[in-house]
Parts: C-alpha cells; structure tokens; sequence
C-alpha cells in the first residue's frame, strides 16, 4: 500500500531550500505577534467569569446591576501583655484606624468596640475596612495604608498590627509570583542549556534549541494577548505557558538534531542527513505536537473559564514550537551543516556521539529483552504503589494562608485571624435582591436572617450589611463557623444555603439570595471540577487512542499507550499527595504539607502529562515501526527503537525534570504542588516507563503489536522513514534505521 505523502518531510525540504525565507519569516512573525500583543495588552478574568454555580450567579448578579464591592481589609491589634479594655490598647486601635483614615483610601471603617470584633481573651481586635476604588486595582494601591500601620506600630509598644484582606493578599500573592518568575526565568534556562551541553558536546548546537524555544514562548505570549481580548485568562496563564513552552520547544529540537547528527555520523551528507531526520523526528514532532494540542482541548469540556484559558496559551505555545521546529529549524540547520557542532568541548564529545547502527544493546536493555515478564511485572507493581496514596486525595481550593509560605508575614496575620475570628477572612458573601429593598418587608427579612443565624450558631458577628437602594441589592457579609474552609464552615455553608435563607431571605416570591465568597467559590468550583472529571478524560483518552491508531495502523499499540500513560499519571497522583498532603518528604521540596492538593492541579497535571506523555511515546514506537517496517522482526525492531532512541529520550526527559523541577523549587504552593508533579511523572516517563515497561510489553505482546482488524484496513499508511535520493557518485544511500533494522533481522 503506497504511503501518504509525509507533510514533515515536505516542510523541512522546502525551508532547506529557501532557507532565508524561512528564517526571516519566523523572526517577522515573532516581532509581529510580540509588538501587536503589547499593543492590546492581556485581558484577564474578572471576578465573575470565575466563578460557577450559586457562586458564580451571585458574582455575575453584582456584575450586571454595575456594583463592585470595594476590596475588603482587616487590621489585627494584638498584645499580649495588654486587653482590649487597657487605656492602652484602645490608644493604639484608635491610632490604627487614624492611620488607615489618614491615607484617604479606607472606606466603611468598623471600629472593633463598635462592632464587638474583639476576641474571647480580649488580647485582639480586629479592624475592618474597605480600600476604596476599584478592587481589580486595590492591590497595587494599597502600599501606603501598610507603610502608615508600619509608622503607627513603632509609637506603640507591646501592641502589634497585621494586615490582612483582599488588596493585602493579592499584592502579596503578586509579589511572590513576580520573584518566582524571575527566579524559573534566570534558573531554568541555565540548567537546560547545561542539560544541552552535556547531549550535544557543542556550544551551538546547545543553544540552537534553546533559542527556538524562547522565541516561540515570546511568540505565543504576544498571541496569547491577542486571543485574550476573545477568551480572557488567568494572571497564572502566562507561567503555564512559558512552563509548556520551554520544555516542548527544546524537545521538539532535540529530537530533530540528535536524528540529523545520527545520520550525518553514520556517513549522510548534509543534505540527506536532513531530509531523513524532517522525513522521521520531524514527522513524529508533527505527531506529537497534534498530540499534546488534542489532549489540552480537553480542558474545554471542564467548563470552566480559567481552565479554557490554559487550554488556549498551551495549544498556541506547542503548535508554534512544532511550526518552528518544522520550518525555522531545518533552515538553520542547513545554512550551518557541520558548523552546529561550532564550539565543541572537548570533555564532552564522547558522551554526544550519537549511537551507531550494530552497537549491542545496554545492560538493562539486555536484560529486559531476556526476562520481559519479570521487568513488566516489577515496573508496573512498582509504579502502582507510588500511586498508592493518590487514593486519598483530597482536593480544594487552597486558601491565600495555604499558597504563601509559611514564614510569610501576610500568611501569617491571616492564619492568626482564622484562629481568632474564625470565619472573618473568608466570610460568605449574600447577595440579596428584591422588588424593593428598602421596603419594610426586606429590612425585616435581612433582621429575621441576622437573628436566625447567628442564634443557629453556623453564623458569628460581625455581620455586615451594605445596602445598594437605586439597584435593590443588599450585599450581606457573614462569618461562617470554623476556620472558613475546613468541615465545619462547610457545614455551615450548607446550613446558609439550604435553611437559613430559605427561611428568611427568600421565602417571599420574587426575591433571590446566591450564595458566594471563598468557601462558596471553593465548593461549587470543586462540585464542577468533579462532574468534568469523566468528560474530560474520556475526550483525552479517546482521542489519544484515534491519534495513535491513525499513526501506527495498531489498536494494540494505542492501547498499549493509553494504559502506560494512565500508569504514569497516577503515579504522579501519588506522589503529589504523599508530599503536599501527607507531609511525607515535604521539608526535600522546601514547603509544609497543606493537607490537599489545590482542586484544579489533578485534571491540569492529567491532560499535560498525557500529552506530553504521548511525545516520547510516538518519538520511541516511531524508531520501532520504522525497523519493523524495514524487515526485523518485532523482538529486533523492539531492540532497535529503544537502542536508538535511549540517548535523545533520557536526555530530553532530563530537560523537561529540570524545567518542572525549576518550578516545584517556588515559593507559592501551587507551583511547588505543579512542577513535583509533572517532573516526577516526565522522570519515570523518560526512564522506567519508555525504557523498561514499554519494550517489556511490546515484546510480551510479540506479532500483535501489528495486528490490525480487516474492518480497518482503510486506515491510511503513513510512512515512518524516508528513503533519501541518489547520493552523487553514491548510488542510493540508506537511512541508518533501514541498515541496522536488516542486521539485526538476520541474527
């Protein structure tokens, strides 16, 4: 059967040929995209495009009648020498809210002996105000009200003051993302272009596929701006992008040179040598590429906007790095030829040699190919009981305490405030409205529901009440029971929710009551995260199986690959919640265990691992269908594939645990919780997996690895290699798979 005409290869000779064209295009089309995205700048996710469920129509009730909520604030006097009825701790509460007052930008100040926020063992109180303004910009104006309660604790001894709200919380969560930025920016760079080195043994051809990378990141970003203004994103979009992007952009090349160099050592010329690595690395970066695209679509089924955005940032930054590595790659490559190899290092030349056709197999390999049973076994036990503690994961939506370090003093006050005003950081928020909110009927409901709940005891004070007339909303803030996130302030959530205002609020037609803040948001975002569960791993899972039976014409191979990648992600399951659940090893990452794993990190770590997965996959199988379709039989091409693509996997696995690793070494919890996991799960992927498991199956599964049902035999043939033109004075040179695939068919 004739094969399809092989795109890659198509790409690659054309951008040989018009190697400028290329090369200019793709710097023309960065500039373009980067200079046109400043221009519109990123849009990003208002308050109400978060949210779902009650939450979410309580915020979008807010949103559409005009009416933003100025960003809530608290002040914590706290002494320990001194109560709150000392002379002296009243004069320092009262130079507290002075201060505040005097910076003009506090709104709705509650003084605590007016309000009764003061604790059992009056050793605190609490202040509560609002940054007035817009609370989208409360974060980058709030510096002055923390340097004047800075000034005022120096005039008080032995009285402290901590701040915390949302201004306060976000503008430490900023400045905490803005360091770690910096900090994945200068580190994981140097450690892949170290990484890079130690592969290729040449300065050149190290920094090539690094170059391609940032250019493409930079590309994408600028793109990312433009597709924003349609679709907005998260503030965190931007590192999961750049997290994507170097470590598939430098992947992408490295599969491409390493199978250039191959060829060119095995006695190709220039020309040949590239046509054969676009005809094959290039093709199964094209595959791959497809892959880890299809799989992040799946992030469109949670129904979710912030999980939209990052299917959006990641599908752009991968399909640009493989349109780079597909066309501005192979132009360079044959404007240099052997010249790649520019700034060679002598201590490293031996260990970049790529192998060579008849090279016996590693001790492992070897050992795999005589005992496949034993090492399917033993790899699969081991994998499954790293995925052990995944089976009591527990999930939420991790609290501004919970992101920050221990040690930060922001996280600090709060964490002080739950202990002393359980509740208060994180009240739930009504949003009340009615035909006629200043009517006697629902002033007397907003009373009935202030006496029944805070009598249920679901409820403590203080209970604000701010009432928008010209709207007929009343916005009601209410301490939950507990320390705002934990069982009981879910308990008392439910009790607000399927009692309390039913009884009060809106037991009168015509008038509603959502529900929202943190808690709310954390339940209904939870309660949807869990019902996309199933859709989203279904879309993956199948179409992943289409792909990879479109690819290698084996539903056998597919379902091979669906289950290894499955093994791969549990294991990273489990080990995400021994460390940042469990505590187990947690101090080794830098962090305290949290007790949960941030709600939206399992289906995010599921759809990336899964794609990033099929690379090496596809890359790997690829080798073993190129020798097999040349005449060995399976055990040999099994040989052949994994012999052949050890080198380039492990080290480009390497990068990408280097990269994530960068990332899990962060200050915020989620990033730790997100670059441990995908780094853990690339690092068996790249080893144990591609390298044990994978020749130990296909082996096991013998001849019907390349079974394919009569009722299939429509499925197009796509080529896995390329046979190269006539070599002047050469006759026809072959690829070095075909040479060493006859070989080891007649042993």
């Amino acid at each position: 059967m004739a094969s399809q005409r092989n795109l890659a290869a198509s790409l690659g000779a054309w951008s040989a040929q018009h190697r400028k064209t290329a090369l200019f295009g793709w710097i023309f089309a960065v500039v373009a995209l980067t200079v046109l995205g400043s221009l519109v700048g990123q849009k990003t996710l208002t308050d109400a495009d978060y949210g779902t469920g009650e939450s979410g129509r309580a915020a979008r009730v807010l949103d559409d009648a005009g009416i933003t909520t100025p960003a809530p604030e608290m002040v914590l006097v706290h002494s320990d020498g001194l109560t709150a009825d000392a002379p002296e701790f009243k004069q320092a509460v009262a130079a507290a809210v002075e201060a505040v007052n005097g910076t003009g930008l506090a709104v709705n100040m509650g003084d605590p002996y007016e309000t009764g926020a003061v604790s059992a063992d009056k050793h605190d109180a609490l202040i509560q105000f609002a940054v007035k303004g817009d609370p989208d910009t409360a974060a980058d104006r709030v510096q002055p009200v923390i340097d004047a309660l800075a000034e005022a604790e120096d005039a008080h001894e032995g009285v402290t003051f901590g701040q915390y709200g949302a201004a306060t919380g976000l503008k430490g969560i900023n400045d905490s993302l803005g360091e770690d930025f910096v900090r994945a920016e200068f580190t994981a760079v140097p450690v892949a272009l170290g990484i890079l080195l130690v592969v290729f043994g040449a300065l050149l051809a190290a920094v090539l596929p690094l170059i391609l990378a940032i250019t493409a990141c930079v590309a994408a970003m600028g793109l990312l701006a433009l597709s924003s203004q349609l679709v907005p994103v998260d503030t965190m979009t931007s590192s999961v992008l750049l997290l994507m992007g170097l470590a598939v952009g430098v992947d992408y090349c490295l599969f491409y040179i390493r199978r250039e160099r191959e060829e060119r050592a095995a006695g190709r010329d220039n020309a040949t040598a590239l046509r054969i690595a676009a005809a094959t690395s290039g093709r199964s970066v094209l595959i791959s590429g497809l892959t880890v695209a299809v799989a992040m679509a799946g992030m469109f089924f949670s129904g979710l906007t912030v999980f939209e955005g990052f299917a959006i940032a990641t599908i752009e930054v991968v399909l640009i790095a493989v349109l780079g590595s597909m066309t501005v790659l192979p132009a360079v490559m044959a404007m240099l030829g052997d010249r790649v190899d520019m700034g060679r290092i002598p201590g490293l030349r031996r260990k970049s040699r790529p192998r060579r056709a008849g090279e016996e197999s590693g001790r492992l390999l070897g050992a795999v190919l005589k005992s496949p049973a034993l090492f399917a076994v033993l790899g699969v036990a081991f994998l499954l009981a790293l995925a052990s503690p995944a089976l009591s994961m527990k999930t939420e939506k991790l609290g501004f305490a919970q992101l920050l370090p221990a040690d930060n003093v922001t996280a600090q006050t709060a964490k002080q405030i739950e202990k002393v005003f359980p509740g208060a950081p994180a009240p739930a928020q009504i949003v009340f409205r009615t035909s006629d909110i200043g009517s006697a009927a629902a002033t007397g409901a907003i009373a009935d529901f202030r006496k029944r709940a805070l009598d249920s005891g679901q409820v403590t004070n203080p209970i604000e009440v701010t009432v928008h007339k010209a709207e007929n909303i009343a916005v009601i803030n209410a301490p939950l029971a507990g320390d705002g996130h934990g069982a009981s302030s879910v308990k008392a959530l439910e009790a607000l929710r399927d009692d309390i205002i039913p009884a009060t609020l809106t037991k009168d037609a015509g008038s509603e009551a959502p529900v929202g803040g943190d808690l709310a948001f954390s339940t209904d975002y939870n309660d949807q995260l869990k019902s996309s569960i199933v859709p989203v791993f279904a879309f993956v899972m199948g179409v992943s199986f289409l792909l990879m039976l479109l690819c290698f014409r084996s539903p056998v191979i597919a379902i091979t690959a669906i289950l290894l990648n499955l093994l791969s992600v549990a294991a990273a399951y489990g080990v995400m919640t021994a460390v940042f659940q469990k505590g187990w090893g947690d101090e080794l990452v830098g962090t305290t265990a949290v007790g949960a794993i941030e709600s939206w990190m399992p289906l995010f770590v599921f759809v990336v691992l899964f794609g990033l997965s099929m690379d090496y996959h596809v890359f790997v199988v690829s080798r073993i269908r190129e020798a097999h379709d040349q005449g060995a039989d399976n055990r040999s091409a099994v040989a052949h594939g994994i012999r052949s693509t050890a080198g380039v996997v492990t080290s480009a696995g390497m990068i990408m645990v280097a990269v994530f690793a960068v990332f899990g070494t962060l200050s915020m919890q989620d990033f730790k919780q997100l670059g441990v996991g995908l780094a853990v799960s690339v690092l068996l992927d790249a080893t144990l997996v591609r390298a044990v498991l994978l020749p130990a199956v296909m082996i096991l599964l013998g001849r019907s690895n390349w079974y394919l049902p009569g009722w299939l035999k429509w499925l197009p043939h796509l080529s896995h290699g390329e046979e190269p033109a006539p070599d002047a004075g050469q006759g026809t040179a072959e690829p070095q798979g075909a040479t060493e695939a006859r070989s080891l068919a007649t042993r």
